[in-house]
């Protein structure tokens, strides 16, 4: 008996210990996919192609951490996976669009990139409750925030995006301004759900908020602020569903939902004209004049695309074309739902609309009927993804920070939506 309970102990001891590494390792696996002050220091403020290669490295310790701490839960891997079938397919379809890929081997490649980067959120969704992943993206993100601030003032050649630049703003310790941007909306968000989660005291993650804030708007990234800005004002909607039931959740719903179609209709009527009457630049820094080049090429392959990642390359002609009618080399369509069309057409598009629309039920449903358990602020990341696609493209791209928080709600919920127990091995929903 005794013996038996030395070696409970020893196990016991074992699991703590191997616990702390996965607390370590995941969020040292984040703070290197976050990009934030390595990506900068070895790129030397610069995108070329010898310091994109430098970049692509820091990916390789993320991916074998990942895949160490994986190792110990096939099992619930493979629980994951089932219970989040629509998001399983949208991350096999860059695989299958190698068929029809204008550009086989950089799909290939870049499929693969996107596996192994998704190995993180299948990680932390597994292994850590909503709250414990808000504290881990909060310690890799706050960090850099008073970074950035101390980079723009004692290092402006650093902390500023060069004077050359086509966009200006402060860019802190990420290698462009837009970075910032994402960068200080998510961790305004993590920061929400840590302290609703009452891992920080109040008045210091609201310090932590502000300082975050603060690199937020110095970024100048207009997509980031207005969609931290249309997150947060989801709170008020989701507090009111969680109070109401029956009919009046079904008629708050229904007007929610009005309303968005309110102002998408706005969006595209009303809002050229309108900055063009405020003295902005209705062309939305050159997106408008793009994505009318863009469109025409999705029609050309509307139901297949192009292959995944295969279209803005210089192999590929059409996209010469479209970069000397715009006067700019664009990495990318500048609308996360065009670069999916880009990829695989339609069918990539309703599958990704399925796998949001999905994630919308089952993150409302979990935070309706576990308020205090730290579902709001992945709600609200849900939120913010979709509102930053709209003329970003952060989505489905490989060793991407942002998407791999998104991916990580969609994994959360669907692990632990109500109906059935909590899989041995998945970290249950605390209580």
């Amino acid at each position: 008996m005794i013996a038996g309970a030395r070696h409970a102990g020893v196990s016991d001891a074992g699991l703590v210990r191997w616990r702390t590494l996965e607390w370590w390792g995941a969020g040292l696996a984040l703070f290197l996919f976050s990009g934030g002050v390595l990506a900068l220091v070895m790129s030397g403020g610069s995108l070329d192609d010898s310091a994109k290669s430098k970049l692509r490295l820091l990916a390789l310790p993320a991916y074998l951490i990942t895949l160490v701490l994986l190792y110990r839960c096939p099992q619930q891997l493979l629980i994951a996976v089932r219970r989040n079938l629509p998001l399983t397919l949208l991350l096999l379809l860059p695989f299958i669009s190698i068929l029809w890929s204008i550009s086989g081997s950089i799909t290939f490649r870049r499929a693969i990139g996107l596996l192994l980067s998704m190995a993180l959120s299948y990680l932390l969704a597994i292994r850590f409750s909503p709250g414990q992943i808000a504290a881990l993206v909060a310690a890799a993100l706050v960090p850099c925030m008073f970074l950035s601030l101390a980079f723009a003032v004692a290092l402006p050649h650093l902390g500023w995006m060069p004077a050359d630049a086509v966009a200006s703003g402060m860019r802190g310790v990420f290698i462009h301004k837009n970075i910032l941007g994402w960068s200080a909306g998510l961790c305004i968000l993590a920061l929400i759900g840590v302290m609703d989660g009452g891992y920080l005291p109040r008045p210091v993650a609201l310090l932590f908020i502000a300082v975050a804030a603060v690199c937020l708007i110095a970024s100048s990234s207009m997509t980031s602020l207005l969609a931290t800005v249309a997150a947060v004002a989801l709170i008020p909607f989701y507090a009111a569903l969680r109070r109401n039931a029956g009919i009046g959740r079904t008629l708050l719903v229904l007007l929610f939902f009005q309303a968005m179609a309110i102002i998408g209709v706005y969006l595209a009527e009303f809002l050229v004209p309108t900055l063009e009457a405020l003295g902005k630049d209705a062309t939305l820094t050159g997106r408008v004049p793009l994505w009318r080049l863009v469109d025409a090429e999705i029609g050309r392959r509307l139901f297949l695309g192009f292959g995944y990642q295969a279209f803005w390359t210089e192999a590929n002609p059409e996209a010469w074309y479209i970069w000397g009618r715009v006067g700019w080399m664009a990495p990318n369509a500048h609308s996360g739902f065009r670069d999916v069309l880009l990829n695989f057409g339609l069918i990539g598009l309703v599958v990704l609309f399925v796998v949001i629309v999905r994630a919308v039920r089952q993150g409302a449903a979990l935070y309706y009927l576990a308020p205090k358990e730290g579902w709001l602020w992945l709600n609200l990341v849900i939120a913010w993804f979709v509102v930053t696609n709209l003329a970003e493209s952060v989505m489905l791209v490989q060793n991407d920070f942002m998407f791999i928080i998104v991916a990580t709600a969609i994994l959360s919920f669907g692990l632990r939506t109500p109906g059935g127990r909590t899989p041995s091995g998945i970290v249950p929903r605390p209580r």
